[in-house]
């Protein structure tokens, strides 16, 4: 059957991707980094092998920010959205809402990092 295939990109469509390969590690994570990031109490992500995202909009790859010692934000240099973080291990978490399906079940987060971060007010159900 082969590796499964997804799609994404930005909200101007600018920066595109392509990821062939399983999802690793899907979660959300409420840390300031990924709030400041995405501008909302929570993100969710799942990674990928590096070698197996390709940059395929016209903007190629993403905008680099680099928010740690291990890693940096990526985004959109012409709308400014989310797309997720290139860390320097060989490994890509791409932000789930910036995939064309993001409900797939596959990508819906079994984890939540930084729980204690998240506004009491903000509950997602399965993650408490």
């Amino acid at each position: 059957m082969g590796n499964p295939r997804y799609s994404g990109g930005c909200l101007c469509g600018h920066v595109r991707f392509e990821v062939s390969g399983p999802p690793g590690n899907p979660h959300s994570c409420s840390c300031t980094f990924c709030q400041r990031h995405s501008g909302a109490p929570t993100l969710c992500w799942v990674e990928f092998a590096r070698s197996s995202v390709r940059w395929t909009g016209a903007g190629g790859m993403p905008a680099l920010y680099r928010s740690s010692d291990y890693s940096s934000r990526a985004f959109c240099p012409r709308c400014g959205s989310t797309l997720g973080a290139v860390d320097d291990q060989p490994t890509v978490a791409l932000a789930v809402g910036s995939f064309d399906d993001a409900t797939l079940p596959e990508l819906q987060p079994s984890s939540h990092s930084f729980v204690d971060a998240c506004p009491d007010w903000w509950k997602v159900e399965g993650m408490r």
